[in-house]
């Protein structure tokens, strides 16, 4: 049975079932948040914490953040328990998850990485959640607000919680660690990313290691074969993945079928995916090591459905037999050319047209980075390039046709792929958040 289904039918069970959400008196709340809280008439408890007034649900605390201040009395006429206008909302809000973590017997992995992480989580979330009670981040709920939001949907009988660690300077990942104590961390990758806060690709390893330094004696550490740079402790459990472990990797009509080799050695195993992205099965690889580390068999995997979060290489079909690949969260040089070399796989015989926005915070060598990735450009065969963004002139290649704005224009960007484009084109669309690409992507995808 796919995964998918069998997710939805466990969400059906939990809530036939009336299954809580680990409570907090209000005033447990009072003495580990400071400021002002105030309590709906008969409320003794909270049970799940919202920022967003919108998706306050009975008994909710909400937590006011920035301009949340105004929406105090909404949340508590929806049905919240209490509504706290908090001292320091980062403070409160880790405060808050600090307290629901101590009170839970689940197992909880974090996972961070310069790419990737987001997919990973979402598959280990896709393969564990038939098999045990499992809460992972929503979306990129990755910081300082969506950690502690993440604890506070942990139930009384979660048995998992995948938590994803987002990294932008040294000591953000320890921080996030601090309140989530995690037992088992995943790093994807260690890559050229954010450098323009960590300085190096040495940095990067660094602050990507504070959760190898976290996690406690007989933690298990999941990290790159290829990674270096990364901290080794004696009491850690170090487990290593690479891509030489997939044996093969083939794209179907409908997904992918691949053979990959166990993280911990053994004979290998053919899984079928619900994606096509090759890329992808070195992050399965990451999170089916992470599977074994729970506990759970190897063995009963076979088929694996993921929906992955949104803007992660969705691919939509458009006029003509093309297809858009939607690839707009984020991007890295390493990230792109993945991306790339999905773009000339699954393009086929059709034209391959990339529209390609900076990639941000590479620090002092962000034109070198881009200058590289025009190899990566010429090797997927990309017949037209979108460039959008002042770095992006570096992607210019003398055998693709170019077009290129300096300063980021979605409007004017978008004109020119409408003019430009074919039915039966095959078409990348990715960049930084920055470059704001998701809108060009969306409006494609509505146009077909």
């Amino acid at each position: 049975m796919p995964v998918r289904i069998v997710l939805e039918a466990w969400r059906v069970f939990q809530l036939l079932q009336g299954v809580e959400l680990i409570a907090l008196s209000l005033g447990e709340v009072s003495a580990v948040a400071a400021g002002q809280l105030e309590a709906a008439r008969g409320a003794e408890r909270v049970t799940g914490v919202q920022i967003d007034s919108r998706r306050i649900e009975t008994g909710d605390l909400f937590v006011a953040v920035g301009a949340g201040s105004a929406y105090c009395s909404e949340a508590l006429a929806q049905g919240a328990a209490a509504a706290l206008l908090p001292d320091d909302p980062h403070a409160a809000l880790a405060a808050i998850g600090r307290a629901v973590r101590a009170r839970s017997t689940a197992q909880f992995v974090g996972i961070t990485g310069s790419t990737g992480k987001t997919s990973t989580k979402d598959i280990l979330a896709a393969i564990c959640s038939p098999r045990r009670r499992t809460v992972a981040s929503e979306r990129s709920y990755n910081a300082e607000l969506g950690v502690p939001l993440t604890l506070c949907r942990v139930e009384e009988d979660t048995e998992v919680c995948i938590l994803e660690l987002a990294m932008r300077g040294h000591g953000q990942i320890a921080a996030l660690c601090e309140i989530a104590r995690p037992e088992i961390g995943v790093i994807t990758n260690v890559g050229p990313a954010h450098l323009a806060l960590v300085g190096s690709l040495e940095g990067v390893a660094r602050a990507k290691g504070e959760l190898i330094q976290a996690l406690p004696a007989g933690g298990i550490a999941i990290v790159p074969a290829e990674a270096l740079g990364l901290p080794r402790r004696a009491d850690v459990e170090v487990r290593r993945f690479s891509p030489s472990q997939i044996r093969s990797f083939e794209v179907l009509e409908r997904g992918s079928r691949a053979v990959l080799e166990p993280v911990g050695g053994g004979e290998p195993r053919t899984f079928r995916f619900s994606f096509t992205a090759r890329h992808q099965a070195v992050n399965a690889l990451a999170a089916f090591a992470a599977y074994e580390a729970l506990g759970l068999p190897l063995e009963e995997l076979g088929e694996v459905d993921v929906r992955f979060s949104a803007w992660r290489g969705e691919e939509v079909a458009l006029a003509g037999g093309g297809l858009l690949i939607n690839d707009t969260w984020n991007a890295n040089p390493v990230s792109m050319r993945a991306a790339l070399e999905h773009l000339a796989a699954r393009a086929g015989t059709r034209r391959r047209v990339a529209v390609l926005g900076d990639m941000a915070e590479l620090g002092a060598d962000g034109p070198r980075y881009h200058r590289e990735i025009a190899e990566a450009i010429s090797r997927a065969g990309v017949e037209l390039l979108f460039a959008s963004g002042p770095l992006a002139e570096g992607y210019a290649t003398p055998d693709t046709r170019v077009w290129w704005q300096g300063a980021p224009d979605p409007e004017s960007l978008l004109a020119a792929i409408r003019e430009e484009l074919r039915p039966g084109d095959c078409v990348l669309v990715k960049g930084s958040r920055s470059m704001g690409l998701d809108v060009v992507a969306d409006a494609l995808t509505a146009a077909h």
